[in-house]
């Protein structure tokens, strides 16, 4: 299992349209778990990250939303809520267990946060859904402003 500061290796992960996200490719990566496409507090979280989609880019960031649903459920969640993130269906639970997610039938809301080496930067665990894309957003800008002094 995957703790702050481990480099990440040999994780491969794909989004529902095909997309290979590649880790430590200098730019920063949020995986975000979550438990279930179209339930309120999972809205609100993936709504919000759309919200800021700009603001991730412009730090370099890819936002990537995990969960056990299908490919299938994953495009309608998009389409519906006009979602500007990307999806990643883990039925198997081989991601989540990577990195300590539980749930047995749900994923807990947890957040990694993979800096453009490939680390582990941060992990928030049992996240607020409407608040943790704006702690992600500050921590990227603290970070980025401690490195340049």
């Amino acid at each position: 299992m995957y703790k702050e500061g481990d480099t990440i290796v040999n994780l491969d992960i794909e989004t529902i349209d095909g997309k290979k996200i590649e880790i430590g490719k200098n730019q920063w990566i949020v995986l975000y778990f979550y438990p279930k496409d179209d339930t309120p507090g999972c809205t609100i979280q993936a709504k919000t990250f759309s919200e800021l989609y700009d603001e991730f880019k412009n730090l370099n960031v890819e936002v990537i939303g995990i969960s056990r649903d299908n490919s299938n459920n994953h495009q309608k969640f998009i389409q519906k809520h006009n979602l500007k993130i990307n999806l990643v269906s883990d039925k198997d639970n081989k991601i989540a267990s990577l990195f300590g997610v539980e749930g047995k039938l749900f994923f807990s809301r947890d957040t990694i946060l993979i800096d453009p080496n490939g680390k582990v930067a941060k992990i928030w665990r049992k996240v607020s859904p409407s608040k943790n894309p704006h702690e992600i957003i500050e921590f990227i800008k603290k970070y980025n402003s401690e490195r340049k002094i």
